[in-house]
Formats: C-alpha cells, structure tokens, sequence
C-alpha cells in the first residue's frame, strides 16, 4: 500500500486514527460545551459567544506525499471512524468560507502518512 512498509506496518494506522478520533469527539461534543445560562455555564464571555463544531483537515498520500484531493477539494470534515477507515465530508473552501457538501468518501487511513488540521470553524451542516 504505502511503498516499502511491511504487513504489520500497514495495518496500523494508530496514531492518525486516535487524533482522529479526538477531533469526531470534538465535533459531537462542540455545543454542549458552549451552552448555557447562568453562574455555572461552562465557558467565559457573552452569551452569543460563537462556539465551533468542525475542525477542518487534509490527508496527505503516504506512497507519494501528495495531498489527498476528492471533488477538487483538498479539506474535509472527519464524520466517522472504523478501525481504519475513515468516512469524511467533502468541504469546499472560497474566498476564505467554509461550505458544508452532502459528498462522503472513505478513506483507508493506512494510505495517509500525515493530516493537516486548520483552524476550528462553525460549519453549517
């Protein structure tokens, strides 16, 4: 899969999956986080205080170091995670705004050798 990687190798894609994972239960959790009234809501600042529920990423090709394109997109929205397989939402990105597609595609972390993540966005979804 990825050029000179043996079998163990190539079926352990740890590392990216686990950093993956923090950021889907990030993205679930992101509202809880930011609601609420009162003396005991759990963040600081005014009420309309705008809390981010996506944090882009780019996948980069372990065989070639390219970065990963889908829809002539580059940026994705992690949506669910398998073991290795990695389901991502397809985000197009102009003149500096996020849009949220209704495009999917899974990907077999053991093909990625790096992922790039940008700043935390709200992203209508």
């Amino acid at each position: 899969m990825c050029g000179e990687k043996n079998q163990h190798e190539q079926n352990n894609c740890n590392c990216i999956s686990e950093i993956l994972e923090k950021i889907i239960h990030l993205q679930r959790n992101s509202f809880k986080q930011c609601c609420g009234e009162g003396c005991d809501r759990p963040f600081l600042g005014p009420e309309s205080l705008e809390c981010y529920n996506t944090r882009p990423i780019s996948f980069y090709n372990c065989a070639t170091g390219d970065i990963w394109t889908v829809d002539n997109s580059t940026i994705f929205r992690v949506e669910s995670l398998d073991g290795c397989c990695c389901t991502c939402r397809i985000l197009n990105f102009e003149n500096g705004t996020y849009t949220s597609t209704n495009n999917f595609f899974t990907i077999n972390l053991n093909c990625v050798s790096a992922i790039k993540c940008y700043s935390d966005i709200n992203l209508a979804i």
